[in-house]
């Protein structure tokens, strides 16, 4: 027995205005390629969804499917607040140079915390808001990782202001 009595009530409620962020690798290929088409079609690289589809090799009927339901990771919001933690070793000027990255890509920090470094290694917690950010999500974090004295980089959170 479907919840609610009838399968349609069921589907209409779990599709209903509720998001899940899942990593890319746990998605379907027909998702990921929905995705690329609509990069395709906002880059320009593309006129038209029957080209755009064609390139990622998608059918239209698959791209219509899936089209208002997945969306890549910062498409979600236009205004953001990410909270960063990042794992590092104790260098004179690496919070400056960090800080440069996010410069960089035109974020805004809120919040700065900064662990007194325990034998040679501090943490720094960032929260940032993204809104006018430049690059992409992933981009971003992996220009954070670049420094050979950033052992990690981990999103704690995101979400709307």
């Amino acid at each position: 027995m479907w919840p609610g009595g009838k399968k349609g009530d069921f589907m209409k409620r779990v599709g209903d205005g509720r998001f899940y962020l899942v990593r890319e690798d746990v998605l379907t290929e027909s998702m990921v390629k929905t995705i690329e088409v609509k990069r395709l079609l906002t880059n320009g690289e593309a006129s038209t969804i029957q080209e755009a589809a064609k390139k990622a090799g998608l059918s239209r009927s698959a791209f219509y499917k899936y089209r208002d339901t997945v969306f890549p990771f910062e498409s979600i919001a236009r205004e953001r607040i990410l909270t960063i933690f990042i794992q590092l070793e104790d260098r004179k000027g690496s919070l400056a140079v960090l800080l440069g990255i996010v410069s960089e890509a035109k974020c805004n920090v809120l919040t700065i915390h900064q662990t007194i470094p325990v034998q040679a290694r501090a943490n720094i917690t960032l929260s940032l808001d993204v809104t006018m950010m430049t690059i992409t999500m992933e981009e971003f974090l992996q220009r954070l990782k670049v420094p050979d004295f950033v052992d990690s980089v981990t999103l704690i959170s995101s979400g709307a202001l």
